[in-house]
């Protein structure tokens, strides 16, 4: 018995001995730094192998913002990460949560600084960089140490920019002068750079009129091969659209917009800039992100027709406004985008007037409109609708997700499943017996309504909490 264990043991050791490398290094992908740090201390191979580049190409390092004793050594294992493997590092992530006091963004700043040192000097394949939501205009971010953060980046950005291809500094929340400093720092010696991604939403601080600032026109003059450009509504100008025009127009495809209710956005953009823009650079999908910019008059000196927009979301964060309607917005601005709109989120309070016929309406209009996401005062008769539509050929929706709650003698709620997926027989009842995914509501009455084309849509309906996603939709109509 004994010998037979022995045997079976140096069969399986001869099995591990004689596995490829390239099979090992992707086993130990899968496993965290501990279990890492274990495995190679096995055997000289499995050691060898723990230095392989392709196993440390990418990092996300999160420090917390609280004082904690579980989050004590983060600091310190980060910058001990960076000088064992940071010359193998191809894409890095960097976040700092929601800081607490002084301190610790005293302590973020002096890893930050040895981090980027020690990275600058042994490390030449990075490829991207995100550091994202310092909000340097916080109080907790002392003058010393915001400036000592940022000269360290700068710095930083000066030996590295050059290689490269992403940037994301979202929510840097910084002066226009700090902003166009840290930009300027990616073409040091150059007077061009050639990132194709670059992420600057809310990295300048929120009243800010960036569009009116030189400085910045001139920062982003210098990007010359950008494929993907994320930034502020605050940011857009004439001088700016021309910009990329100029330099970027064979390559420019995607460009996100977030446009917040205290960001500066009355400027005025002339249709012809953005026009002239989207004739040099053809394949220009624009995707605007409102949140609580609402009202109608704000959105069309904004959403001009010249515009090739590809996606709308619309946040209204729980604004109320009794003389608001969303009805001109639905009905006379977004059929503007009726050859371009693929995509549209809604999430607004429109308790004090109805949309389904302007909804449905603009959803038939939309040929190319293949997402559909909204949480509304609906009516439980418009999915039923729109899955009619769609069935019919009327519309070209692949995911439809809706999140409503309907007042007709209280709350009439719409169900699907509480969670994951749930199987219906031919009638429409459930079958506790054959399928076990899960369990009815029981206290519901009701009908179900079936697509008859399976797989062509995706359908979630909730009342306030996760429904249904399947590839063959159902809808349950509560009785009232």
């Amino acid at each position: 018995m004994d010998e037979d264990c022995e045997v079976t043991q140096l069969q399986e050791q001869s099995c591990w001995a004689t596995l490829p490398d390239v099979c090992l290094r992707r086993v130990f992908w899968w496993l965290g730094d501990r279990d890492r740090s274990r495995a190679a201390l096995v055997c000289r191979k499995w050691n060898q192998i723990m230095y392989s580049a392709d196993l440390w190409r990418y990092r996300t390092i999160t420090f917390s913002g609280r004082p904690s004793r579980v989050h004590a050594s983060e600091f310190e294992s980060a910058l001990w990460y960076i000088k064992k493997f940071g010359r193998y590092l191809e894409h890095l992530e960097i976040k700092f949560l929601n800081p607490y006091n002084a301190v610790l963004t005293k302590k973020f700043q002096v890893t930050m600084r040895g981090l980027l040192s020690c990275l600058g000097k042994s490390n030449n394949r990075l490829r991207s960089l995100s550091i994202q939501h310092l909000e340097l205009d916080r109080l907790v971010w002392r003058n010393s140490i915001r400036g000592s953060l940022i000269k360290s980046l700068s710095f930083f950005l000066k030996k590295m920019g050059k290689h490269l291809d992403h940037l994301s500094l979202k929510g840097a929340r910084l002066t226009v002068e700090q902003g166009c400093h840290i930009l300027n720092s990616l073409s040091y010696m150059q007077n061009e750079n050639m990132a194709s991604e670059l992420n600057i939403e809310d990295f300048f601080s929120h009243h800010l009129a960036v569009y009116g600032s030189s400085q910045f026109n001139k920062a982003m003059a210098t990007f010359r091969n950008l494929t993907f450009l994320t930034l502020n509504y605050n940011c857009i100008s004439d001088e700016l659209l021309e910009t990329l025009s100029e330099n970027n127009a064979g390559t420019l495809r995607t460009m996100n917009i977030k446009c917040h209710v205290h960001d500066p956005h009355g400027q005025v953009v002339w249709g012809m800039s953005w026009a002239k823009l989207a004739r040099q650079a053809s394949n220009l999908k624009v995707n605007f992100f409102f949140e609580r910019v609402m009202k109608y008059e704000r959105l069309a000196r904004i959403l001009l027709q010249e515009i090739p927009v590809r996606s709308i979301s619309l946040r209204s964060c729980y604004f109320s406004d009794p003389d608001w309607s969303m009805r001109p917005t639905l009905t006379d601005l977004l059929p503007t985008f009726r050859n371009t709109l693929q995509k549209l989120t809604f999430e607004f309070n429109n308790n004090h007037e109805s949309l389904d016929e302007q909804l449905h309406l603009l959803i038939l209009a939309c040929r190319k409109l293949f997402y559909f996401k909204i949480w509304a005062f609906l009516d439980v008769k418009f999915v039923e609708r729109i899955l009619k539509s769609q069935e019919e050929g009327q519309c070209s929706l692949h995911t439809l997700k809706v999140r409503t709650l309907s007042c007709l003698h209280g709350v009439e709620q719409v169900y699907l499943s509480r969670l994951g997926t749930f199987a219906l027989t031919s009638t429409g009842k459930w079958d506790r017996d054959r399928y076990e995914t899960g369990t009815a509501p029981e206290s519901v009455h009701g009908r179900w309504t079936q697509s008859q084309t399976p797989g062509s849509l995706c359908c979630s309906v909730s009342s306030g909490f996760y429904i249904h996603e399947s590839s063959q939709p159902y809808v349950f109509t509560e009785d009232v």
